[in-house]
């Protein structure tokens, strides 16, 4: 029963900050089937846990693509599960029409993983597609990663605590940098030392928050900022009672004080989820930030 209402509240997050997240827009059997835009390149994997393959889908559109890619972190709640990525065009497809290339990337789950392993998991995503660019036609130094809540958490730990590889690793994979270029965040929790505690509210209903107290700094972004970070677009409803409007504003100044670029978009009476024009004010702002940080001015 527990499971079953953690999956409920991963499914319940993803419908309600991506209002597209269960519609099937594209690749439906049909008489008057639309011309195909995209290419789907399904299950690659990029590493294994505990014998389970990690994986992602690449979504590339077949006119125009710029040669940049996004990573999408595909986490509710640090829940991460698989849905054909034709039936989540509705998330992405601001993105793949101005040409760029969407990885949808899952990590480990919760409740079997913690948000550690979700670092983890998602900073080896960023490492193989830097190794594999060229196979999806992307540049490995123009990836941007986005998502929202602990996707949004995922994507500012890869701004803010990347590294540049082991060259002595035996793994190829981890002799890649997982260094991103620029990242938008969507209403991330920023500081989880209150939440890491047996008992609480937000441990109780997000078991991935269950791990050792001291680790807690280590999965923090706002206590990773540095000045050499990427450059961070961070939306959030001020009206945000699941992750305070205060976890943006406080990287927003440790940002602003290690002179990252930034900038905070503040949705006026938007909660956990935006939705009508607030939803499409977040996706014109997210476009114009990754065409700025990762397309080429002709």
């Amino acid at each position: 029963m527990r499971f079953l209402k953690q999956t409920l509240v991963f499914l319940f997050l993803m419908m309600w900050t991506f209002p597209g997240f269960a519609q099937e827009k594209e690749n439906k059997p049909s008489e008057n089937k639309p011309q195909a835009r995209y290419t789907y390149q399904r299950d690659v994997v990029y590493g294994h846990k505990d014998g389970m393959a990690l994986t992602f889908d690449v979504v590339k559109p077949l006119k125009n693509a710029n040669g940049a890619g996004i990573l999408w972190m595909i986490s509710g709640g640090w829940f991460s599960s698989w849905t054909p990525p034709e039936k989540l065009e509705g998330m992405y497809n601001h993105l793949t029409e101005k040409g760029f290339t969407v990885f949808l990337v899952r990590h480990g789950s919760a409740p079997k993983y913690k948000v550690p392993d979700a670092i983890e998991d998602v900073r080896r995503a960023v490492r193989f597609i830097r190794k594999t660019a060229a196979n999806y036609g992307v540049d490995p130094e123009r990836l941007g990663v986005t998502g929202a809540s602990a996707g949004g958490h995922l994507s500012l730990m890869l701004g803010t605590a990347s590294d540049p590889g082991d060259p002595k690793a035996e793994d190829e994979v981890l002799r890649q940098s997982d260094r991103v270029a620029c990242v938008v965040a969507y209403f991330g929790p920023t500081d989880l030392r209150p939440w890491v505690k047996e008992g609480t509210k937000m441990s109780t209903d997000f078991p991935a928050l269950l791990f050792e107290e001291k680790k807690a700094l280590d999965c923090s972004p706002l206590l990773q900022v540095s000045k050499d970070d990427a450059p961070t677009l961070l939306l959030h409803g001020d009206k945000d009672t699941l992750v305070p409007l205060d976890h943006s504003e406080k990287i927003l100044d440790a940002f602003k004080k290690a002179e990252v670029p930034c900038d905070l978009i503040v949705i006026k009476g938007a909660g956990h989820g935006f939705e009508g024009d607030d939803d499409r004010r977040a996706r014109e702002a997210t476009v114009a930030w990754f065409e700025k940080y990762l397309v080429p001015k002709k």
